[in-house]
């Protein structure tokens, strides 16, 4: 059937949005979607996203049908709005932040381990359960307002952070395909959207604002992750193109974070009344102190705000304890605690690991966004010596930005590098005509799913970091020591979807019919490296360690004499591929034609 609508969507940590628009018009006539969902027990709402949050209830409450829906009866959990206000009334019922856990390489993702610390009595679901729940409903109340366009006939456009490894992205996939979501569907990074988003609001009129050889920082502060891309804008044949030239690491710091201090400070204030949280309320705090900040900071928003914490105990006359938060002490401390005047050469601070750590998800240690800034910019705009990649523009995206005080403090923060180097001469403004923040990642992915069908502008991408397989050296075995490992790099940073690649080497055993490890490894800043290249030492910095894959690779047990034999190392060399999907492939190719091998990036199983 042909596809009637291009569908965006917007998975997101805090919120989930989706955007429409007809295949079939002039022009891409970007429509929200109005999403049912509970906001109280028996209460149904449209709104134009959908939290991202899981509410499990008790047996008595699925029982008493207080989740059900239009489409769906008998539930023992509610997704959306009503799930995010009992996440401060039962935190530990509810799941947050599940598209954080999804690039936690320490946990099984496929298994129930969510909410976090939850007790034995809550039933867990696992990190992509979580994602399809979200992407299930949003395909539930599409249905229900265009029955006659089935989703799976439509064309989506899925979003991710650009930082998502090629894990993040098989788990998305899973969770997107068990939603209901067509086989087809295109995984698109968050900032690129962002930039979308942009271009369509702005028309032909990008050209007269970018200018040739200029750069465009994507700074993308949402509510769990800080997203950082490069995109360069270049002349070809006289007409302007835009090229992702940079991709971030995945940075866990942003919105939940500025919730918890926030909920540090006011628990403060409660101090100074003489009231000490215990655990649960504090817990509680956190997730009340979200909807304080957005309410303080938001552009026209209220002065103060009070926080209330309901009473445990009998020592708490009255049941329940508030406190006033003014908007100015929630914006100095936010915005001296994130965004801080620094220095170009300023890092973010390594703070030595505990030995022993909850296995909860690996936060950044350092908040400070504006050093992560520095790092990124001196790790892709200094191979220039003249600094050429240096942004001359920024978008903002993320919700952190509807504040007007986060936009200008990172503003003055860039020029000040610019004002303080000798090497720089140029001014760093915003990208004009502000966006919708809220919306704009799904109305982007939107755009670019229409730009795709109609030939309209689209920015070059590919894979956003360089892939390695490690190969072990031959030698002697040396007690307690293992042999040295090197680095064969089969995908080179930028490798287009769709394309595959032979790479180069010399003759390299697999193992066969046994047990076996591979192990992957990645790098946004070795954009150089080629397939073929062959690295025998390397930084922490340089080259990333990806979930390994533990397997027992098929071998022939025919009875030809030219079969391969259980335990046999056989001679192979490899074929990379990067699907239509933007997932990685590596196939390893007997020399002599004795078989083939696919090897993909897995999860962790223990």
């Amino acid at each position: 059937m042909t596809a009637q609508y291009i569908i965006g969507i917007d998975l997101g940590t805090t919120n989930n949005v989706l955007a429409y628009a007809d295949l079939n018009a002039d022009s891409p006539n970007i429509q929200l979607l109005e999403i049912p969902q509970l906001v109280a027990a028996g209460t149904l709402d449209k709104l134009t996203s959908l939290p991202s949050f899981v509410y499990l209830g008790t047996d008595s409450e699925s029982s008493e049908g207080a989740f059900d829906l239009p489409w769906a009866q008998g539930r023992n959990y509610v997704v959306g709005q009503w799930a995010r206000k009992r996440s401060a009334e039962a935190p530990d019922r509810t799941v947050v932040a599940a598209k954080s856990w999804l690039c936690h390489t320490q946990v099984d993702r496929r298994q129930p381990v969510l909410p976090a610390g939850a007790p034995d009595e809550v039933q867990k679901i696992s990190p992509v359960t979580a994602s399809q729940y979200y992407l299930a409903h949003l395909v539930a109340a599409w249905e229900q307002q265009f029955s006659d366009a089935k989703i799976s006939d439509q064309q989506v456009v899925l979003t991710v952070p650009a930082s998502f490894d090629p894990v993040a992205r098989e788990l998305t996939r899973e969770a997107a395909l068990a939603a209901g979501l067509p086989s087809n569907f295109i995984l698109l990074e968050e900032p690129q959207a962002a930039l979308y988003a942009w271009l369509a609001a702005q028309g032909d009129e990008w050209r007269n604002q970018l200018k040739a050889d200029e750069s465009v920082l994507v700074c993308d502060i949402g509510g769990g992750t800080t997203d950082l891309t490069l995109i360069k804008v270049q002349d070809e044949s006289g007409d302007l193109v835009l090229e992702r030239a940079a991709v971030g690491d995945h940075l866990l710091v942003g919105g939940d974070n500025m919730d918890l201090t926030l909920a540090h400070s006011v628990a403060g204030k409660f101090a100074e009344l003489g009231t000490d949280l215990n655990p649960w309320q504090s817990v509680s705090l956190w997730h009340s102190c979200r909807a304080a900040k957005e309410a303080l900071l938001a552009e026209g928003g209220n002065d103060s705000y009070k926080i209330s914490v309901l009473g445990r105990g009998s020592k708490l006359i009255g049941g329940t304890v508030s406190v006033e938060v003014p908007r100015s002490d929630a914006a100095d401390l936010l915005l001296d605690g994130f965004l801080p005047a620094c220095q170009r050469s300023d890092r973010p601070e390594r703070r030595p690991a505990s030995g022993f750590q909850e296995m909860g998800l690996a936060y950044e240690s350092d908040p400070r966004v504006t050093r992560h800034v520095a790092q990124f910019l001196d790790a892709h705009c200094s191979s220039d010596k003249d600094n050429s990649n240096f942004p001359q523009w920024i978008l903002f995206n993320g919700g952190v930005f509807k504040a007007a005080g986060f936009r200008d403090r990172l503003l003055n923060v860039l020029q000040g590098w610019v004002d303080s180097s000798a090497d720089l001469d140029t001014n760093v403004q915003s990208l004009s005509g502000v966006h919708d923040l809220d919306h704009a990642v799904a109305t982007g992915a939107c755009h670019y799913g229409w730009s795709k069908q109609n030939g309209g502008l689209r920015i070059r991408g590919g894979v956003a970091s360089s892939y390695y397989i490690g190969i072990e050296t031959a030698g002697l075995a040396i007690p307690g020591a293992p042999r040295p490992l090197k680095a064969l790099c089969v995908v080179p940073f930028g490798m287009e979807e769709g394309t595959q690649a032979d790479v180069p080497s010399g003759e390299i055993g697999l193992v066969t019919g046994h047990p076996a490890a591979f192990r992957f490894f990645s790098s946004n800043v070795r954009k150089q490296d080629q397939p073929g290249i062959l690295l025998s030492s390397w930084t922490d910095d340089e080259l990333s360690e990806t979930d390994s894959l533990e397997a027992t690779l098929t071998v022939s047990m025919d009875d030809d004499e030219s079969a391969i034999a259980p335990g046999s190392c056989v001679p192979v060399h490899f074929q990379s591929r990067i699907t239509e999907l933007g997932m990685f492939e590596l196939w390893c190719v007997g020399t002599s034609g004795e078989g083939e091998w696919k090897l993909e990036f897995n999860v962790r199983e223990s």
